[in-house]
C-alpha cells in the first residue's frame, strides 16, 4: 500500500508516523512545498522573539528520524493536480506520484488584500521561515512597523513585534480587534489593554495603498499617512485547495470530509487547515485551523487509510490567545443562536469580561477575559454538550458559577450513563 501525503505540516506529519506505527510495511510519501525541514508556523512567533532558534520551529528534531522511519520527505515539491480516477498527483516540475490512499494536508496560505503597493519591498506575510528571516532583518528596536490585520494570528504577531522593541501600529478592517473569535465588548477591552501598552491601533480602517519607500508610505481609509520601515500583512488566511480544480474532489470553504475524514471520493482523505470537517456538536461541517483539530483529523484519517475505522469526535472550536499578557478565550458559538439566551458580566477596572450563550438547556458558546480559571469548565460544557437544568439559571443569574455548574452537569451525565448501563 502506498500512502502519499499532501503537505509537511503537523497534520501530514502526524498522519505519516500514525500510519507506519499501524503498517509497517507499507509505503510513505511526504510532499512539502519549502525548502525547509517539516516545521511548526505556530513556532514562528517564539523564533521573532528570540526564545527558539530556526531548529526549535522544526516538528521532529532526532537526527535521521524520518529516514528511520522509512518515510520520504519530498522538500521543495508542490501539488499542481490530482488525477483520483487514475490515483495519481501531479507535481509541480511535472512528475507523477501514484498512491493508494491520498492524504490532502496542504494546509492554508496568507489572503493577500487586494492594495495597490502590497508587493512592494518592504512588505511581507508572516507564514514562513523565509518570512521570519526578512521580518526579523527590518524588526530592529524602533523600526517602524505597521501590521494589517488584528485577528488572532495577528494578535500573535504583534506580541512577537511588541518583544522586539519596534514602534507597532495595527490596522483592523473590523469594528474591534480579534472580530471573529471576540464580540464587542471583550474586542473593545484588548484594544484599550494594547494601546496602554504603547501598541497603536486603529480599528474600524482600512489600508487603502501603499507607496514604495524606504521608507514605505501608508494610506489609510481615516485619511492619515503613516510611514513605516516594514509593513506586515495578517489579514487572514485561505485553504490550499486550488489545485483540486478537476479532481472531482468536493471542496466547500475547504475539502469536504466526512467524520472518517475521507472526502466523496473514495481513499482521499482531509486533516489540517484546508480540511472541512463534520462536527457533531453544531451539526455542521466547518474550517477550524488550529494546530490542535490538525493533529487530531490526521491521526483519524491515518487510522482509516489503513483500515482501521476511526471517527472524529468533533472539531473543536477554541481559541485561547495572549495579547501582550492579557489572556481572552472564545469557545463555539460564541455569538449566540437563534433563541438562545445569554448573560454578560464586565469589570473593566479588573479587566474581567464573561459574555455566555445558550441553546435550550446547554452552554452553547461563551467568550472571556482574564477568567483564566474557569476555562477548563467552559471548554466542557460546551464541547461535551452537557444538559445545564437548574444551573442554566444559575448561571443566568451568576455566570461565574461555571466550574461548580460544570461538576454538577458532569456528574449528572455520569450518573444517567451508569444507570443505562
Amino acid at each position: 500500500m502506498k500512502h502519499v501525503i499532501l503537505g509537511a505540516g503537523p497534520a501530514g506529519v502526524i498522519a505519516a508516523e500514525t500510519i507506519r506505527k499501524h503498517a509497517p510495511a507499507d509505503d510513505i510519501v511526504i510532499v512539502g512545498d519549502e525548502p525547509e525541514a517539516p516545521y511548526s508556523r505556530m513556532a514562528i512567533p517564539y523564533l521573532l522573539i528570540g526564545n527558539v532558534a530556526e531548529e526549535g520551529t522544526h516538528l521532529r528534531h532526532a537526527p535521521g528520524h524520518f529516514e528511520r522511519l522509512r518515510i520520504v520527505v519530498k522538500r521543495g515539491a508542490r501539488a499542481a493536480s490530482v488525477d483520483s480516477a487514475a490515483r495519481t498527483v501531479t507535481l509541480a516540475d511535472g512528475s507523477t506520484l501514484r498512491y493508494d490512499r491520498l492524504l490532502i494536508a496542504t494546509g492554508s496560505s496568507p489572503a493577500s488584500p487586494p492594495i495597490p503597493g502590497i508587493g512592494s519591498p518592504g512588505v511581507h506575510a508572516c507564514w514562513t521561515l523565509a518570512d521570519a528571516r526578512a521580518i526579523a532583518e527590518r524588526a530592529t528596536k524602533g523600526a517602524r512597523v505597521l501590521q494589517m490585520g488584528a485577528g488572532f494570528i495577528g494578535c500573535i504577531i504583534m506580541e512577537a513585534l511588541a518583544t522586539r522593541g519596534v514602534e507597532l501600529t495595527v490596522v483592523e478592517m473590523g469594528d474591534r480587534m480579534v472580530p471573529r473569535m471576540m464580540g464587542p465588548t471583550a474586542g473593545g477591552m484588548i484594544k484599550d489593554w494594547c494601546q496602554a501598552k504603547g501598541v497603536r491601533v486603529h480599528t474600524g480602517t482600512r489600508v487603502e495603498a501603499i507607496g514604495a519607500g524606504p521608507p514605505l508610505a501608508v494610506r489609510l481609509s481615516n485619511g492619515q499617512t503613516l510611514a513605516a520601515d516594514l509593513v506586515i500583512s495578517a489579514t487572514g488566511v485561505r485553504p490550499n485547495i486550488a489545485f483540486l480544480e478537476g479532481s472531482g474532489v468536493r471542496c466547500l470553504v475547504g475539502v469536504l470530509t466526512d467524520e472518517h475524514l475521507q472526502t466523496n471520493v473514495p481513499g482521499v482523505y482531509a486533516a489540517g487547515d484546508c480540511a472541512e470537517a463534520f462536527d457533531k456538536i453544531s451539526g455542521k461541517t466547518i474550517v477550524s485551523a488550529i494546530q490542535p483539530n490538525a493533529a487530531e483529523q490526521a491521526r483519524v484519517a491515518a487510522l482509516n487509510m489503513v483500515g482501521r475505522r476511526a471517527e472524529l469526535r468533533g472539531v473543536t472550536q477554541i481559541n485561547v490567545l495572549d495579547t501582550l499578557g492579557l489572556i481572552s478565550t472564545s469557545f463555539g458559538d460564541w455569538q449566540g443562536v437563534p433563541g438562545g439566551e445569554q448573560v454578560e458580566l464586565t469589570d473593566r477596572k479588573a479587566g474581567r469580561h464573561l459574555s455566555l450563550q445558550f441553546g435550550a438547556d446547554r452552554l452553547v458558546g461563551c467568550n472571556s477575559i482574564g477568567w483564566t480559571e474557569h476555562v477548563g469548565a467552559m471548554r466542557g460544557l460546551v464541547e461535551g454538550q452537557l444538559k445545564l437544568g437548574p444551573w442554566k439559571q444559575r448561571l443566568l443569574d451568576d455566570p461565574t458559577q461555571l466550574m461548580p455548574a460544570y461538576l454538577a452537569a458532569a456528574q449528572a451525565q455520569d450518573h444517567k450513563a451508569l444507570v443505562q448501563a
